[in-house]
């Protein structure tokens, strides 16, 4: 049986290289482990990438799956499938600055002297706009290799965990190195940071930190 769940306690999980290969699907072995979690803590994902991308990846139900769902960094939030909080550019900005943002980074990209520039350069979210130089067209091994330069701030989700209602943060990312888009949820002072290789070595960490009991 599983053991009394401490919902006083939540782990947060980045998506690619964590839950996922990048921008692969989950495994069935890493959806039964954080079902098994849920029984023993408070579970939430984080991930850089809006709602739709975040269901391709994790499952259509993924904001029923989670006690929290944070996608484009928290910006779009849901707590037990109800969503508690949106922030959208077009609250802050009028059609005319974004127009003109675009316009820019559109001058600036195509100015840029990179190897590789494969398409869908700008992506419009509720609460940003992705922007990729190298285009968001380009295969597996051309963004594995333009990664190293992605930078990308995630603690935005960390205002929607009432420190009143929460003991323990962890956090599991693999972007953690200063510079990686991890680093700065890794680091905060709220959290207690775990650095993952691979989807593998999550349930590895998520097996020592919280053994479950058959």
């Amino acid at each position: 049986m599983a053991p009394t769940k401490n919902a006083r306690v939540i782990a947060l999980f980045d998506v690619d290289g964590t839950l996922t290969p990048a921008r692969k699907t989950v495994s069935a072995e890493m959806t039964a482990r954080l079902q098994q979690l849920r029984q023993q803590i408070t579970i939430g994902v984080v991930g850089g990438s809006d709602l739709v991308k975040q269901k391709e990846q994790l499952g259509e139900n993924v904001v029923n799956e989670f006690d929290y769902s944070f996608s484009e960094n928290g910006l779009v939030a849901f707590h037990n499938g109800a969503k508690v909080g949106e922030t959208s550019l077009k609250r802050h900005f009028t059609n005319e600055q974004l127009n003109r943002f675009v316009n820019y980074v559109l001058h600036y990209i195509a100015d840029l002297d990179i190897p590789i520039k494969r398409g869908t350069f700008l992506e419009f979210r509720m609460g940003m706009i992705n922007v990729s130089p190298i285009g968001r067209n380009c295969s597996q091994d051309e963004r594995d290799e333009f990664e190293k330069y992605d930078a990308i701030h995630n603690t935005y989700a960390l205002r929607f965990l009432d420190p009143k209602d929460y003991d323990e943060i962890h956090f599991f990312g693999d972007k953690t190195h200063q510079g990686g888009n991890d680093y700065e949820i890794y680091t905060h002072e709220r959290t207690i940071g775990h650095a993952v290789s691979s989807p593998e070595d999550t349930i590895r960490i998520l097996n020592e930190l919280f053994p479950w009991v058959n």
